[in-house]
């Protein structure tokens, strides 16, 4: 009969080998739900999270520093239901303004036009290589499929400001830019537009011009202090936080399963599943080696006859009684087989068996 060959693998192979695997594995998991986290965001233009002049970051960083409850949303469900804060929008250089009309945003919330459009840095991709101003007449193509009589107009940036909450003084770059339409009462502005517009069908709140709080404009103190005076007017308390989205600059996250797994309430379950599996594993490594074969209920032979036998003598508790009488039975048996007589008294017996006996056994 052949005998069962040895596993080629030790013990502490197989364990280097699982703890390689539960490594590799963690690795994929940890890139498959967080890898849009790890990207470098800070890359140049008009989006919450690029430091470049047209970014703002500027802001976000601003606002941190006074101390208010300031973050990026990344959620595109953020726009139309929230718990609650002020939504701060601000619309790309490039692409249609649909937004404004589709997205049935939660108040409050704040529009951000555009102004400038620029390329980035070739040898530094976080900063503007050039900037220039977005043509008016393209502004105004786009603002008409929201607002039919909308017009953008660029004034002198030394002319005064005045509004329902005192601006102060601003300071565009090169030019002030201001909305004009019927649809839409001014809150801050001058006669001939409105630097901040409220449109009263939406409930939205719209800046005509970034430079307030971009962060090359926040570069100076008056846009600075127009920026923080604009924003606690939109807010009703002081403990209302300020979201600034980037999902309309391609920034927007899913919700993968992965993440929500270890999230609250889901966290728990998660674990446990973890432990169970962990459990598991420790069991696997316990038992390491070939398995054992299946035996008969019943095994055959002499050996497996004794063994029973001996089980039952030890089940009914019969060694001290049977005892004497085995030794008794053994003695004749080796008495018969050495040819000894029968006649022969037990005290020459003993004797006999002592002197058969190994030498250093003691008799």
């Amino acid at each position: 009969m052949s005998r069962q060959s040895e596993s080629p693998f030790s013990a502490r192979v197989v364990a280097i080998l699982m703890a390689i695997a539960v490594f590799s594995f963690g690795g994929v998991m940890v890139m498959a739900g967080w890898a849009p986290e790890l990207r470098d965001r800070n890359q140049a233009g008009d989006h919450p999270y690029s430091t470049s002049a047209l970014g703002y970051n500027g802001f976000v960083r601003l606002m941190e520093a006074q101390g208010y409850p300031v973050s990026v949303s990344r959620l595109e469900r953020n726009l139309e239901t929230r718990d609650w804060g002020l939504m701060i929008v601000t619309l790309p250089a490039y692409g249609k303004f649909d937004v404004i009309e589709e997205t049935g945003f939660q108040l409050p919330a704040l529009v951000v036009l555009p102004k400038w459009y620029g390329r980035a840095d070739p040898l530094n991709p976080a900063r503007q290589a050039d900037t220039r101003f977005i043509d008016a007449r393209d502004l105004n193509d786009r603002l008409r499929t929201i607002y039919p009589d909308a017009e953008i107009l660029r004034i002198a940036p030394s002319v005064e400001v005045r509004g329902t909450f005192e601006p102060g003084a601003v300071k565009p770059d090169v030019r002030l830019q201001l909305i004009r339409s019927a649809a839409l009462e001014t809150v801050v502005g001058t006669a001939q537009g409105a630097l901040v517009a409220y449109d009263p069908g939406r409930g939205l709140y719209i800046l005509s011009d970034p430079d307030m709080i971009s962060t090359f404009g926040l570069a100076r103190v008056e846009n600075a202090v127009f920026a923080t005076r604009l924003v606690n007017h939109l807010r009703s308390s002081q403990n209302e936080p300020i979201l600034m989205d980037a999902t309309l600059h391609g920034f927007a996250r899913s919700e993968n399963l992965l993440k929500m797994l270890f999230s609250v309430p889901y966290i728990g379950a998660t674990l446990v599943a973890l432990a169970s599996a962990l459990l598991l594993g420790w069991a696997a490594v316990v038992r390491f080696g070939p398995p054992a074969r299946e035996a008969r209920a019943i095994a055959l032979g002499k050996q497996a006859l004794a063994d029973n036998t001996a089980g039952l003598v030890t089940m009914a508790r019969r060694e001290m009684k049977m005892a004497p009488g085995y030794a008794s039975l053994i003695r004749r048996r080796l008495a018969l087989a050495l040819g000894l007589p029968r006649s022969l008294p037990e005290a020459q017996l003993t004797e006999m068996f002592d002197r058969l006996g190994p030498a250093d056994s003691g008799g």
